[in-house]
């Protein structure tokens, strides 16, 4: 079982610790599902997600706490469930912070687990550098029309709507993007081409070709898109680390089993001191990324009115410790430890792209030089 102790950590109350205890008997249930048709499976997740009443946590006043420790239950149980659930909360994070009240009745369908959605930020030509999105936005009248591409947009081809980024012009650089919610039904959209990875997930390039939209569909003002969608980062990016978290969790328990029954001339392979420094070495990341990962989210459900730095710190340490823990646990297995479908050479393979999206470890060194230069 893995380790619970840390939720008598001061950074949580009651409520908390009930959440993380529900989610782990409801996951053990549930959990994991068959990954072979990665679209069917994400579905399934989704709705089951929204049933079970876990999505409700995505709504309109995310408490962060609760956020990570479900992302960090989903991952240690399945990485494609955690998937299916942070998409709901970042592909809606805009209209959650900033949208309207017509906006927000999209949060009933997708917190519900009725309605799939998507965050379409990253473009073939702009991926960490934002500010210079490509994509355009131009108004017509009453509506918007919005040329360009947007690439390995998460549940691209099976979402139901889209916050899509783009360039309406009031100023150069990142004052002038905007973000609107779109629907796949519009003419001119389509999805060019599904992305594969090493861990499947449902990824795709995507074409505006002239979409119109109407001005109701802009979330916020014209040309605050940049500031909302760094603002939905902060929030989000301590959850990417909390399921780095769960997925190193998952790692430490699985080299715990191994090193304990293992036999090596007659005795444990934990009884040798090479593999007992290994061990020590695991836990000490995981505990170091807990640490960091709720720092982030207590901070922010405490009314600090940014957290950049601590989301940052969290996203950073947690996603390259998580990545030295697996890679261990994937040592410590042996030629198991590289086996195709098990437990350990999957999380070897979930656990890369996190080091990439929502802002790439290099990003977040830049990002925390900057703040802690600016203080």
């Amino acid at each position: 079982m893995a380790d619970r102790s840390f939720l008598d950590w001061p950074f949580f109350e009651d409520r908390h610790r009930e959440l993380a205890a529900a989610l782990d008997e409801w996951a053990a249930q549930h959990l994991p599902v068959d990954h072979s048709d990665v679209d069917e499976a994400c579905r399934g997740l989704v709705a089951a997600l929204g049933a079970g009443g876990w999505l409700r946590h995505t709504g309109t006043t995310p408490d962060l706490r609760a956020m990570c420790l479900i992302r960090e239950t989903l991952a240690r149980h399945d990485g494609l469930a955690d998937f299916a659930f942070a998409m709901q909360g970042l592909g809606m994070g805009p209209v959650t912070l900033f949208g309207s009240d017509d906006q927000k009745s999209w949060l009933d369908k997708t917190r519900a687990g009725t309605a799939i959605s998507a965050f379409a930020l990253t473009e073939p030509r702009s991926g960490s550098d934002v500010a210079n999105s490509e994509m355009t936005a131009r108004r017509d009248g009453d509506h918007y029309v919005l040329d360009g591409e947007k690439t390995w947009i998460s549940n691209g081809g099976i979402a139901d709507v889209y916050t899509v980024f783009a360039r309406t012009g009031e100023a150069p650089g990142a004052k002038g993007l905007s973000v609107f919610l779109v629907t796949p039904d519009l003419p001119g959209f389509s999805v060019v081409e599904r992305l594969e990875t090493i861990a499947p997930h449902p990824l795709a390039l995507l074409r505006f070709d002239g979409v119109r939209v109407p001005a109701s569909s802009l979330i916020g003002a014209a040309g605050e898109g940049f500031r909302i969608a760094m603002s939905v980062l902060d929030v989000f990016r301590p959850t990417v680390a909390a399921a780095a978290l769960g997925f190193a969790r998952r790692a430490l328990d699985e080299a715990l089993d191994r090193v304990t029954s293992r036999q090596v001339q007659g005795a444990p392979l934990a009884s040798l001191q090479m593999v007992q420094g290994h061990i020590a070495d695991m836990a000490l990341e995981v505990d170091a990324a807990a640490l960091l990962v709720y720092r982030a989210a207590w901070a922010r459900d405490s009314g600090a009115p940014r957290t950049t730095r601590e989301a940052a710190m969290a996203k950073l340490y947690s996603t390259e410790a998580a990545q030295r823990v697996i890679d261990t646990a994937v040592q410590l297995h042996g030629g198991e430890g590289v086996r195709s479908g098990g437990a350990v050479e999957t999380l070897y393979r979930e656990i890369r792209a996190l080091r990439i999206y929502e802002g790439a470890s290099d990003v977040q060194k830049v990002v925390i030089a900057r703040q802690t230069l600016g203080r």
